[in-house]
């Protein structure tokens, strides 16, 4: 109701008893129609919150998720704001959130977001002029980090494709039939996507820099030992709030 009458929260309370006006009327009832046939909500208002920010979502992207703020609290707590000028790459940007989540806390950090599709770029882009981060915030359209340079960065944070391709299938509508296969879908076993990604992270962060990234239940073994072989270690696992394993944290070894 909120989204079909452009409402704040206050103003929703505020107004229980007013009538509506025929196309607000309309507006809600698309929209109940719309849920009811298992079109995200997220798509359906057009936003969503993600650490403090509010962004521009559609289906050209994977939705922010509340998991993955785990993965931006961990960035944070490897990137301190003392340390500065920091290069951070977020690969597999989507819609820009993890990327206007670090530039919105680290006041003196580049961050390069990073993405190979075309219409996640177009959501990232809206989202960094909402926020007005044009000047720290740089869209790469590209292949992972094959187009950095050896030991130019400070970090990587990475939530790839992770889902096992037999399992999509098998999703809540909302993600298997409106969300960018190509932005879920991480081979065999969910970590192909994380297997390339190591050994350039390991190539194009400096001694010392970090990699963290998100990776799906029951991967944690497996994906650590992506990561070390890559030569980063030793590996930190952090649970959500579900106390799953949900990110990976890592230094590159000297």
């Amino acid at each position: 109701m909120r989204a079909a009458a452009r409402w704040s929260a206050a103003e929703l309370i505020a107004r229980t008893r007013d009538g509506l006006a025929r196309p607000v009327q309309d507006a809600f009832a698309n929209l109940i129609a719309g849920r009811a046939a298992r079109r995200p909500l997220q798509h359906l208002v057009g936003e969503v919150e993600f650490f403090g920010l509010t962004l521009t979502v559609g289906p050209g992207a994977l939705i922010p998720r509340p998991d993955t703020e785990t993965l931006v609290e961990a960035a944070l707590a490897r990137f301190p704001e003392s340390r500065a000028p920091l290069r951070i790459a977020d690969v597999g940007c989507g819609s820009g959130a993890i990327a206007l989540a670090l530039a919105s806390r680290l006041p003196t950090a580049s961050v390069f977001a990073v993405d190979n599709a075309s219409r996640a770029l177009e959501l990232a882009a809206a989202n960094v002029r909402r926020w007005n981060l044009e000047s720290r915030v740089r869209l790469v359209c590209g292949d992972l980090l094959v187009d950095f340079d050896p030991n130019t960065l400070d970090g990587v944070v990475a939530n790839l494709p992770y889902i096992p391709d037999g399992e999509i299938d098998g999703l809540e509508p909302e993600v298997r039939d409106h969300e960018p296969r190509d932005a879920l879908a991480g081979g065999p076993d969910g970590l192909a996507p994380l297997r390339r990604l190591a050994p350039m992270a390991a190539r194009a962060v400096r001694p010392g820099g970090h990699v963290l990234v998100e990776i799906g239940a029951g991967q944690e073994g497996a994906a650590t030992g992506v990561l070390a072989d890559a030569g980063f270690g030793p590996v930190e696992s952090i649970r959500d709030l579900q106390g799953i394993p949900r990110v990976l944290a890592a230094s590159l070894r000297a």
